[in-house]
């Protein structure tokens, strides 16, 4: 085992730190009560290489390795979990489904541009009656030919109205059930396409969550990726990759909330002493670093076994399962350590409590990735 990482890692790790202290801390608070987008930050990001980190320079991308991006994702999350979003789907889902799965002629059109962050992504699975039942398509893709017509609604569309290239999953076959959905590449100018209003939500509120309406949009065949019914395998294939970018960031949320939380220790007086000194402190401090330690060595793993062509399902699963709830409960007790200063926005740990919950149902619920990790260990 070898528990060191590479110059080229710490390099990456160093640069998403500073990125996240110099330009996403500024603001952050506002961005959140304002329910903003954060345009600039994140155009700076793919101009650093954040949001193709893992594309083959040939495509524009860092060709970087899966445990980079999961040190990249932690600092900018123990930020800004909203920007952090962003990387994810844009990365784990667009990049990665069009890169891994797309035509030559797709990843020249679009992957490109996604990877050097030109434009973002949005990856378009779950609708009002398909969330964790992703087999439940209502979108229709009609075959017409040399074009598929689109009809439906998809739900809960992180980059909702900020991407230029969406992934959507419709259903062309419905008596072929999950083996007749089909996944086509949509362009945000294309006729009948409508992004509905922003939903107003508990966290990460600086990423633009929405609904979105297709009526008869006209797509072209060749923007399906793979062949005719592939959608669904293409959909559970990325989404496998997508929890270590979530685990990534509910680990980043927990990390960021401790950092505060040991701080604010440190600074704190009570009955003539810091709090730090109190028992009662660090027992909490000694649980929730424990606690991280074990969250991150599990995204480690996943982003390991990705990187070296393993089967990640499982421990992508783990690592989500576990982070998620790492992310749970140290920012409850970061808030708790913080005591009265912790229920204000100014100490960031609230904003963290409300952005933590997110990871625990995005991508999978914590009740999903335990069915996935049982099926895993009964094969």
């Amino acid at each position: 085992m070898n528990f060191q990482f590479t110059e080229e890692q710490l390099a990456v790790q160093a640069a998403a730190r500073e990125f996240a202290q110099t330009e996403l801390l500024p603001g952050v608070i506002e961005r959140d009560e304002q329910q903003k987008f954060p345009a600039e930050q994140v155009k700076k990001m793919g101009e650093l290489g954040f949001l193709g980190m893992m594309v083959d320079p040939k495509y524009g991308g860092g060709g970087m390795d899966a445990v980079s991006y999961v040190l990249a994702m932690e600092e900018i999350s123990k930020v800004d979990a909203s920007a952090s979003v962003v990387m994810s789907v844009n990365n784990s889902l667009v990049c990665w489904g069009i890169e891994n799965f797309g035509s030559e002629e797709q990843k020249q059109k679009y992957l490109t541009r996604l990877a050097t962050g030109e434009v973002i992504g949005a990856f378009c699975l779950s609708e009002p009656e398909a969330g964790s039942d992703a087999t439940s398509q209502r979108t229709t893709a009609e075959d017409k030919g040399d074009h598929y017509l689109l009809n439906g609604t998809k739900n809960w569309i992180t980059n909702g109205s900020t991407a230029s290239v969406y992934l959507v999953f419709a259903q062309t076959h419905p008596e072929k059930r999950h083996r007749g959905i089909n996944a086509l590449i949509v362009e945000r100018d294309m006729e009948g396409f409508v992004v509905g209003p922003k939903e107003n939500k508990l966290g990460i509120r600086g990423s633009d969550t929405h609904s979105l309406m297709f009526t008869d949009v006209k797509v072209p065949k060749k923007n399906r990726i793979g062949e005719d019914g592939f959608g669904f395998k293409l959909a559970m294939a990325t989404l496998a990759g997508g929890r270590i970018g979530i685990a990534a960031q509910a680990l980043g949320i927990a990390s960021g909330a401790y950092e505060l939380a040991v701080k604010y220790s440190k600074e704190r007086m009570t009955f003539g002493v810091l709090i730090s000194q109190h028992q009662a402190i660090q027992f909490k401090l000694a649980d929730m670093a424990t606690n991280i330690e074990a969250a991150r060595l599990l995204c480690l793993q996943a982003a390991y076994d990705k990187d070296t062509h393993q089967d990640y399902t499982k421990s992508a699963a783990m690592a989500k399962l576990f982070a998620s709830k790492v992310a749970m409960d140290t920012t409850i007790e970061a808030v708790q350590v913080h005591g009265g200063y912790g229920f204000v926005k100014e100490y960031h740990v609230e904003r963290m409590m409300r952005d933590a919950k997110i990871t625990q149902i995005y991508e999978g619920t914590s009740e999903i990735q335990k069915i996935v990790i049982s099926r895993e260990l009964l094969k």
